[in-house]
């Protein structure tokens, strides 16, 4: 007879492995995924990573090994090609229009964050009240963010023309009998050419503010106006505040697109006498004349160092609101 006080036996090892691939296959039969279901998610997430390693990362890696070489962009690029930082050196010592380019992207900046967010912003604040035609006016003031900026580039040329164009037309109407070389005088041509492009930018930023007028609480409204604030208190003590993530998100699209400025500048006159821009030196260096693809991959680095910081910005605020909830 058995003793009671006896512990009993543990399961052998066999029957332990079995029990566990038996929860396994269970696993495996009741999968929500099909092996077509898994088929079509690896796709759908594997060819769009694949075009942005090849067609961003790829490239962008390449722009840091060729900024430390010599290379004219014909032949292989062999170990005699490598030079290290001397490129670095060379637009940070001596090269005469990498300064004047970066004036003009700060300014670039500068006009588009204190005049052109500004009246697009404005221009949304109308646009939310509940007035006749609202609709026909966002398509009017949307319809050159639909452009590219070589059209709105071609657009403005035409009007900027010297001898037929419609702002000196419009000028000889009121018997100024002068005619202004908008785009040929370097003193003004950078005027001429953020005035082209914020009449974009305007647009851009117009829906962005009307998406987040809309998505304020009326509630803050109707308590401001109880606690006695007109208008624009209201707006600017309130909604305003309230707006946050949407005043992040445009600072960072304006930053963007101030680095990013190329196509205006470069069809007016290839972003040279006084258009000299960072994104323009970096063609003119590298493809259009002095084929110094090294010496333009440098430019390039400079640039995406630059633009990395509005970006790393923007995504720790991003992440730290989603930390903490809100």
């Amino acid at each position: 007879m058995a003793d009671p006080t006896t512990t009993p036996a543990t399961p052998a090892p066999a029957a332990a492995g079995a029990g566990i691939l038996a929860a396994r296959r269970r696993r495996r039969r009741y999968s929500l995924l099909t092996r077509h279901d898994k088929l079509i998610l690896g796709l759908m997430v594997g060819v769009p990573l694949g075009l942005d390693l090849l067609l961003i990362w790829a490239p962008a890696l390449a722009s840091v090994v060729l900024s430390l070489t010599n290379w004219n962009g014909i032949g292989p690029v062999t170990t005699e090609s490598f030079i290290g930082l001397k490129n670095y050196q060379y637009v940070f010592g001596s090269y005469a229009y990498f300064r004047p380019a970066l004036q003009h992207n700060l300014i670039w900046l500068a006009f588009l964050t204190f005049v052109a967010t500004p009246l697009g912003m404005f221009i949304a604040v109308l646009l939310d009240r509940e007035m006749r035609g609202t609709r026909i006016y966002q398509s009017i003031f949307f319809l050159p963010v639909v452009l590219a900026l070589v059209v709105v580039g071609f657009i403005w040329e035409l009007q900027y023309a010297p001898s037929d164009g419609l702002i000196n037309n419009a000028l000889d109407l009121v018997k100024t009998h002068r005619i202004i070389d908008w785009l040929g005088n370097p003193r003004i041509n950078l005027l001429a050419a953020l005035i082209a492009a914020s009449w974009r930018h305007v647009g851009y930023i117009m829906v962005l503010y009307l998406a987040g007028l809309k998505s304020v609480d009326p509630t803050l409204r109707e308590a401001a106006a109880i606690d006695g604030a007109n208008q624009r208190q209201a707006f600017f003590r309130v909604v305003f505040p309230a707006m946050g993530p949407i005043n992040v998100i445009i600072v960072v699209v304006t930053i963007i697109e101030s680095l990013r400025a190329f196509d205006i500048a470069y069809i007016i006159n290839r972003g040279k006498n006084g258009l000299e821009l960072l994104s323009t030196l970096i063609t003119n260096n590298s493809i259009s004349e002095a084929n110094l693809v090294g010496f333009g991959s440098a430019i390039a680095v400079i640039l995406l160092v630059i633009s990395l910081v509005p970006i790393v910005t923007y995504l720790t605020y991003v992440m730290r609101n989603m930390t903490s909830g809100t």
